[in-house]
């Protein structure tokens, strides 16, 4: 090698560093790429995306592969640039050839590339598969040969190198994939797949029409007023009882009442004839689950039942679909009828509102926890009936109670956050 010109020298040495760039930029680049869309890359038959997933299905190979390339490429750059370095300075040369080298390196062949590859990988990586690809063959002996040597490694350590991290995302990471895409969904259906995600973490009690305000059809009622009933509905379907609603018949869907209503001969029998089974659910079912249970039973309303098969509430699949896409009003106070805003910026709200229809429409933090509707959340908190005009806060909310009756808070005033305020004050600060 002494006899080569010295350009030659230089040249080379300049093309062990570009190739001693391309290892460590494609290893970088190929394990920056997002599996999941070079998955999709891979459906939609990407030439390049095929190379790389094939690379990827084994990547210690892959490792070994570049880690070798590297090596091998790293240790004639530094004996060729000691030959340069002799040649043209002699052997006080050595060490400052060292430092030179070293930043040469450092600079061109490790932080430049794998930063371009960090920041770029698909661009990185796409093209480099095709020298890898062939390299990976020309080399397979020699690699299989170092993988042999590292497996054998392992088993002395202990080591499972047969266990891979799973590629499947728990809905914690999903959630904060779909949060992370930004721009890249709207938001509105990011607000949506969130609320999908959501369904497992809430019962069909979380949501449920409480018992005291389902409307229902008493079978023993004066006859007159069960049709005023049919008449003026304004649900489309009606659970029919005897006495009290855990005495259900069934449930009605008035569409099969309207031909009834013209017949002279209309009577409770008749009505009884169309009253289908009514559907019961248990107050803990997931509304994920409670979503695929109407769709298998092709049910549209179930009646919500507690441990002791008590009726507690009602739910319909109008009530599931609405925490996916949000409620069918844009003004938040008028879908929650128990909720009035005062000029004052407070909120007349009434006990038996949700507690989580509050949190979700007027974007408050109270805890949902424990009690589901106000006045439970009140009287877990006192521990006591309170009394009117009683004054409290939860959660840095400050509440006056305005009305109590039957032992039950009937209405109340909510004030902002504190917490809130706080945060306004100082950014008009």
């Amino acid at each position: 090698m002494n006899e080569l010109p010295l350009g030659l020298l230089l040249v080379a040495l300049v093309v062990l560093i570009i190739i001693s760039g391309f290892f460590s930029g494609s290893e970088t680049g190929l394990m920056a790429l997002n599996k999941y869309r070079l998955r999709h890359l891979v459906r939609d038959k990407h030439a390049g995306a095929m190379r790389a997933h094939r690379l990827l299905e084994h990547p210690d190979r892959l490792i070994s592969l570049i880690l070798l390339g590297n090596n091998a490429v790293n240790i004639m750059i530094t004996l060729l640039a000691a030959i340069i370095m002799l040649r043209m300075f002699g052997e006080l040369s050595v060490f400052v050839s060292t430092v030179i080298l070293t930043f040469i390196m450092v600079l061109f062949a490790e932080v430049t590339p794998k930063t371009l590859a960090a920041l770029h990988p698909e661009r990185f990586a796409f093209p480099a598969t095709w020298i890898l690809n062939p390299l990976m063959r020309i080399g397979y002996p020699v690699v299989w040969f170092f993988n042999k040597l590292m497996h054998g490694i392992f088993k002395i350590f202990r080591i499972d190198s047969s266990h891979q991290d799973s590629m499947h995302l728990s809905p914690e990471e999903l959630r904060t994939v779909v949060i992370e895409a930004g721009s890249m969904i709207p938001r509105s259906h990011q607000d949506m797949l969130l609320s999908i995600l959501d369904l497992e973490q809430v019962s069909v009690d979380d949501i449920m029409v409480p018992r005291g305000e389902i409307v229902g059809i008493d079978i023993e009622d004066d006859w007159q007023s069960i049709l005023d009933q049919l008449y003026s509905a304004q649900h489309t379907r009606l659970p029919v009882y005897r006495g009290d609603i855990n005495h259900v018949i069934g449930i009605v869907h008035l569409r099969r009442t309207i031909k009834l209503l013209t017949e002279e001969n209309f009577s409770r029998e008749t009505l009884l004839e169309v009253v289908p089974e009514a559907y019961f659910v248990p107050e803990s079912t997931p509304l994920h689950t409670q979503l695929i249970n109407f769709q298998r039973a092709r049910r549209r309303i179930a009646l919500v039942v507690d441990e002791y098969g008590d009726v507690q509430g009602l739910v319909t699949l109008e009530d599931i679909l609405e925490e996916i896409v949000g409620e069918f009003t844009t003004d938040p106070a008028a879908s929650i009828k128990e909720v009035h805003p005062q000029e004052d910026g407070t909120w007349l709200v009434d006990g038996s509102a949700n507690i989580r229809e509050l949190n979700k429409l007027l974007n408050w933090d109270l805890p949902v926890d424990g009690p589901k509707t106000l006045n439970g959340l009140i009287l877990e908190h006192l521990e006591a009936i309170p009394e009117a005009s009683t004054s409290l806060k939860i959660a840095d909310y400050p509440i006056d109670i305005l009305q109590v009756s039957d032992n039950a808070v009937k209405t109340a005033r909510i004030y902002p956050s504190l917490s809130n305020e706080t945060v306004q004050s100082q950014t008009d600060g």
